[in-house]
């Protein structure tokens, strides 16, 4: 199978993604990349014609704007929506897909403009209503979420009777030579860190304080690095999808310089989500804050150094207890020669377009709302190693979780 995709969003993901699916124009025969500012998209088609010879349509719309997007997607009929747009953004994109006939993939769950707080209830509660229009949408195929939910379901099939204990990892050893930046959207990025951590332990969600739980944690070909506990929405899903699961958490490197900028980020104010009054202009503290740091699509281009993701994972099999580490690394300087974007960015775009391929290629399929986990991994795992993201396995060796 084969035919049209429209790509929203082009950030740091979206470029990538694009990158991807002109690779595969054989699946992807007919390409648009839309957004709000269509000459972003315009730049992006003009380097994709030059590297590969492929010709992508673009166009504007405002993706909160649900019958400007319907009209966009009737008139273009793609087989296929691939959303990399921010989280607020998801319901209004769904609805779309919904009203126009198309079927649906992102990378990042839905997160309420004036809340900072995300968890997957929104878009399942589209499970029916996907269903009835015997349309797909695929959720969190990014690399985490997404890979890491495809890793855990491969070692499900393929390793374990039973998985107990979940702990995904999160290394981003990288250097981009700036005082402080995030690595994708300020806005997104600060708000995630910056909520209070929680993870699954006996059927019930433990909540912490913000990054209060942390250990150094051994990173292949990097070392180890001080790594915190924090919610991340795959938690949510796996432990879902496999109720053997007696615990699961989710950990990141920050540096040192990192967090004591966010701290003071947060004392004085520059992290607020609520509106103030400047000068008789209302704005929001840190979408202003957004607008003075580095774009995380500028980074790219002097970034040094390796990101590690992966699954620590242990469980039985055959009646004895087992343990198992997937994980990619990737390079940034790797990434930023492939596709002019940074590692982060690289990691969360081949995902998407793996999902992508996936659908289009029949081997993930089903009219409704699902996760990743809930395909099967195997034609996904061999896709994304080819597509720039190998992934290597430990098995039985010290987890330190």
């Amino acid at each position: 199978m084969a035919g049209k995709v429209i790509i929203i969003g082009a950030g740091g993901v979206g470029t990538v993604v694009v990158h991807k699916v002109a690779q595969n124009a054989d699946v992807f025969t007919d390409i648009m990349l839309a957004s709000r500012t269509k000459s972003k998209c315009d730049a992006i088609a003009k380097d994709i014609k030059k590297r590969y010879g492929v010709n992508i349509k673009t166009a504007a719309v405002d993706a909160d704007d649900v019958p400007e997007l319907t009209s966009l997607l009737k008139e273009f009929k793609p087989e296929l929506l691939i959303n990399v747009a921010l989280p607020y953004q998801d319901l209004h994109i769904m609805d779309a897909c919904l009203a126009a006939g198309v079927n649906y993939l992102d990378t990042a769950n839905y997160e309420p403009l004036d809340e900072a707080h995300f968890e997957y209830s929104w878009q399942w509660a589209y499970h029916e209503r996907f269903k009835k229009a015997g349309l797909t949408a695929i959720l969190g195929c990014g690399f985490d979420p997404g890979q890491t939910g495809v890793y855990t379901a491969y070692a499900a099939k393929h390793h374990f009777d039973e998985i107990q204990y979940l702990d995904i990892v999160d290394c981003n050893a990288g250097n981009h030579h700036k005082a402080f930046a995030t690595n994708f959207n300020p806005e997104i990025n600060i708000r995630e860190i910056t909520q209070k951590g929680r993870f699954y332990e006996k059927g019930k969600w433990v909540e912490t304080g913000s990054l209060e739980l942390h250990q150094p944690i051994t990173y292949p070909e990097i070392g180890p690095k001080e790594s915190y506990i924090l919610y991340h929405e795959e938690l949510e899903s796996l432990v879902k999808n496999f109720p053997s699961i007696k615990r699961a958490r989710f950990w990141m490197t920050f540096g040192q310089e990192y967090l004591t900028h966010l701290r003071v980020i947060q004392d004085i104010g520059m992290a607020r989500i609520d509106e103030i009054d400047y000068n008789g202009v209302k704005i929001v503290p840190i979408q202003f804050l957004k607008a003075v740091l580095p774009n995380p699509q500028d980074l790219g281009e002097n970034y040094t150094g390796w990101t590690s993701i992966g699954c620590r994972i242990k469980g039985i099999k055959d009646g004895k207890e087992k343990t198992y580490y997937i994980y990619n690394n990737c390079s940034h300087e790797a990434a930023y020669k492939e596709t002019g974007t940074q590692g982060v960015s690289y990691t969360t775009g081949v995902p998407a377009m793996t999902g992508a391929y996936m659908f289009m290629t029949g081997k993930w399929s089903g009219a409704g709302v699902y996760n990743v986990e809930q395909f099967d991994p195997d034609p996904f795992m061999e896709k994304v190693a080819q597509s720039g993201l190998p992934w290597h396995e430990i098995i039985n060796s010290d987890l330190e979780l």
